[in-house]
C-alpha cells in the first residue's frame, strides 16, 4: 500500500483556514447576489416525519416490492486487520454504531487516507480503483458536518455521472445515516419532476443527483445551492467523457465559495486536473492502490481471444456454460449491439437483459432490480450505462467487443474480483480490433499483444472456461431455473401520453381517415366524398370546411352558389339511395368538376 499526500494543485485563491471555519459553523452570512438569485422559495423545517427513503423513491410508481433487492450498505471491500477503526478517527458515534451494524468496522484503504483530511475540512482529492470503498471516504465527512435539525435547505451535494450511482451513492449514504436523522434524496432524470420537488419543499439535507436534473431544478429554484458547505464529485473522470463538465463547472458557480471540495475519481486526466486547480483549495491529492501501479485486479482471471464476428455470438453462448459461473455481465460499445446480444441470448435460453441509454429508466431500473435479485444471470450493458453498478457475487465479465481503451478495459473488469474475490474476464477481440488491444495491453503490462485465434469449437476455450463438453449454442432446458426479466415489474413512468394519443384520435372521429384516404386520391375527390358522407352526422362543420376548400371557384362568381350545390347534393342520391358509399364518389366527382364551370345549369332546372 502506497499513498501519496501532496499539497499539489496550488490556488492562493483564500486561505485554509477560512474553509475551515466555514465548513464546521452551521450558518452564517453569504454573499448577497447569491442569496437573492437562488433563495427564491423559503424552506422551513417541521416536526413531522420528512425522511425520504431512497427505496421507496426508487418504486414510487410500481410499489416497494416485498424483499427489497437495492445495494446494501455491506463490507465488500479489502480491509487489513491492524487498520484504525471508525472511532478512532473521530468519527460520531451515530454513524460508527450504522456500519457496525452493517458489519464494517474497520477502514478500507482509501478510507484510512481520506477521512483525517477530510473530517479535518480540507480540500482532497481521492485516486482509487473501483470497488475500495471511496463512498464512505467522502459520505462519512459529509453526514459529520451536518446540523440537525436543519432547515431544510441541502447543506452537501454529491454529483456522479450515472443514474444507477446516484441510486447507489444514496442507499449508502441512508443506512450510515440512520441514526442521525439526515434526509438524503436521490435526484437524477428519466422520473417525473413532482415527486423531487415535493421532497425538496418538505427539507433535505443531503443531494446526491446527476448534473442535467440538478441544474434543471436549479434553474427553476426549486432547488436551493446557497447553503452547500461540502460538496463531491464523484467518478469525475467519467463525467468528463460524458460530456458534463461545463454543467459541473456551472454547479461548481451556484454553490458559496466556501466550501469544503472532495473530487475523486480514478484516473486524473488533464481537464480533471484544470478543474481542481480552479474550484478547489489547496487539495491533498491521496492515491490508494497496491505497490506496483500498473497491476489491475491481481485476482481477477484474464483471458484475450481473437474471434470473428459471425462466431462471437456462439462463442459467447458456451462461455456463458461455465461451470461454477455466476452473475455475469457483457460489455458492448454500442447501444445497438447490446440489445441485439441480449435478444440473442434470450433466444437461445438465457435468462439476460440489456441496460443501455435507448432505453427507458423505468427499463433500465427493471433489468438491474432482475439482475441483483438473480432473476437473471446475464445482464448486457454499454460502457456508460454500466458505469457505478455495483452488484455482489459477479463471477465473469465479458467484453463482446474491444474496449476504447485501457481505463475503459479497468473499469469493464473491475466489475468482477471485487472485496478479495476471484473472478474471470474473457475478451473478445475482431480483427480489425487488433492494434487497438495491442495498445491496451502495452499500456497495462498484461503481455497479450497477440491474442490466439480462437473459435465456438476451439478446444482451448473449453479448457480454459471450464465449459462441459458437448456443450452446444444454446442452454439446456434443464439448466434454465431463472425467473427471467418479465417475472419483475416494470414502472409505467409515461402514461400520460397514451391517454393524450386516445385522446387526439378520438376528437379526430371518422372524417379525419376519410380525408386522409381522399387526399391519397386526389384532392377534389377527398374533399367531396368527405363533406357529403359525414354531411348527415357530423353537422354544419364538416360541410364548411370542405365546401370552402373544395367549391371556391363556384363560390367566387356567386355568394349563393355553395347553397345550390348542396340543394343538388341533398337531392341527388333520392334515386340510388340503395347504392354503397363507393358508388356515390363518382357522382359528387363530377358534380364537383362541372360545378364552377357551368353555374346556368342550376337555375336551368
Amino acid at each position: 500500500m502506497r499513498a501519496h499526500t501532496s499539497l499539489a494543485l496550488p490556488r492562493p485563491a483564500r486561505p485554509l483556514a477560512v474553509a475551515r471555519v466555514a465548513v464546521t459553523r452551521s450558518s452564517g452570512p453569504y454573499r448577497p447576489w447569491r442569496a437573492g438569485t437562488r433563495e427564491a422559495i423559503t424552506l422551513t423545517a417541521t416536526n413531522e416525519e420528512t425522511h425520504i427513503d431512497p427505496v421507496a423513491l426508487e418504486h414510487s410508481e410500481a410499489g416497494v416490492p416485498e424483499e427489497d433487492t437495492s445495494h446494501p450498505l455491506v463490507a465488500d471491500a479489502p480491509v487489513k486487520a491492524d487498520s484504525p477503526t471508525f472511532g478512532e478517527l473521530g468519527v460520531r458515534e451515530e454513524i460508527v454504531r450504522s456500519l457496525a451494524e452493517a458489519g464494517i468496522h474497520r477502514t478500507f484503504a482509501i478510507q484510512e487516507l481520506t477521512l483525517p483530511l477530510a473530517l479535518a475540512g480540507d480540500d482532497v482529492i481521492g485516486q482509487a480503483r473501483t470497488g475500495t470503498g471511496k463512498t464512505l471516504g467522502f459520505g462519512i465527512p459529509l453526514l459529520q458536518r451536518i446540523v440537525t435539525p436543519g432547515d431544510g435547505t441541502p447543506q452537501a451535494l454529491v454529483v456522479v455521472p450515472t443514474r444507477e450511482l446516484c441510486l447507489q451513492v444514496t442507499h449508502d449514504l441512508t443506512d450510515a445515516a440512520k441514526h442521525l436523522n439526515v434526509r438524503v434524496l436521490a435526484i437524477y432524470g428519466g422520473r417525473p419532476y413532482e415527486p423531487q420537488i415535493a421532497a425538496l419543499r418538505k427539507g433535505v439535507d443531503v443531494v446526491v443527483g446527476t448534473p442535467g436534473r440538478l441544474l434543471d431544478l436549479a434553474e427553476q429554484r426549486h432547488l436551493v445551492l446557497g447553503k452547500v458547505r461540502g460538496l463531491v464529485l464523484d467518478e469525475a473522470d467519467e463525467m468528463l467523457d460524458l460530456g458534463f463538465l461545463p454543467d459541473i463547472e456551472r454547479i461548481l458557480r451556484m454553490v458559496p465559495d466556501e466550501r469544503q471540495t472532495m473530487l475523486f475519481s480514478a484516473t486524473m486526466p488533464g481537464p480533471i486536473i484544470t478543474l481542481a486547480r480552479t474550484f478547489l483549495n489547496q487539495p491533498t491529492h491521496v492515491r490508494a492502490e497496491e505497490n506496483d501501479a500498473g497491476a489491475i485486479h491481481e485476482r481477477t482471471e484474464q483471458f484475450v481471444y481473437r474471434a470473428h464476428a459471425l462466431d462471437k455470438s456462439e462463442l459467447l453462448a458456451r462461455a456463458l456454460q461455465s461451470r461454477e459461473r455466476g452473475l455475469s455481465m457483457v460489455f458492448t460499445r454500442t447501444k445497438r449491439t447490446a440489445q441485439k446480444v441480449a435478444d440473442e441470448l434470450v433466444e437461445r435460453g438465457f435468462a439476460a437483459a440489456a441496460v443501455h441509454g435507448d432505453l427507458g429508466q423505468g427499463a433500465r431500473e427493471q433489468a438491474l432490480r432482475a439482475f441483483r435479485s438473480g432473476k437473471i444471470d446475464v445482464l448486457v450493458a454499454t460502457d456508460v450505462a454500466a458505469r457505478g453498478i455495483d452488484v455482489e457475487g459477479v463471477t465473469h465479465v465479458i467484453n463482446y467487443q474491444c474496449p476504447e481503451d485501457e481505463k475503459t478495459y479497468v473499469h469493464r473488469i473491475g466489475r468482477t474480483g471485487r472485496a478479495g474475490r476471484t473472478g474471470v474476464a474473457v475478451t473478445l477481440v475482431d480483427w480489425d480490433e487488433m492494434p487497438r488491444w495491442k495498445m491496451i495491453s502495452d499500456a497495462l503490462n498484461l503481455g497479450k499483444p497477440e491474442p490466439v485465434e480462437t473459435y465456438s469449437t476451439s478446444d482451448h476455450l473449453f479448457a480454459d472456461l471450464d465449459i462441459p463438453a458437448g456443450s452446444t449454442g444454446r442452454l439446456p432446458l434443464g439448466l434454465r431455473t431463472r425467473a427471467g426479466l418479465d417475472a419483475e415489474p416494470e414502472e409505467n413512468l409515461k402514461g400520460e401520453k397514451k391517454t393524450r394519443k386516445r385522446r387526439r384520435s378520438g376528437r379526430a372521429g371518422d372524417a379525419a381517415p376519410a380525408t386522409e384516404s381522399g387526399n391519397g386520391g386526389g384532392s377534389g375527390t377527398g374533399t367531396g366524398s368527405t363533406g357529403s358522407g359525414s354531411g348527415e352526422d357530423g353537422g354544419t362543420r364538416p360541410r364548411k370546411r370542405r365546401r370552402s376548400r373544395g367549391g371556391v371557384s363556384a363560390g367566387g362568381e356567386n355568394g349563393a352558389a355553395p347553397e345550390a350545390s348542396a340543394e343538388v347534393t341533398a337531392g341527388a342520391p333520392d334515386s340510388p339511395a340503395s347504392s354503397s358509399g363507393e358508388a356515390d364518389r363518382p357522382r359528387r366527382r363530377r358534380r364537383r368538376r362541372t360545378g364552377g364551370e357551368s353555374p346556368e345549369s342550376a337555375p336551368a332546372e
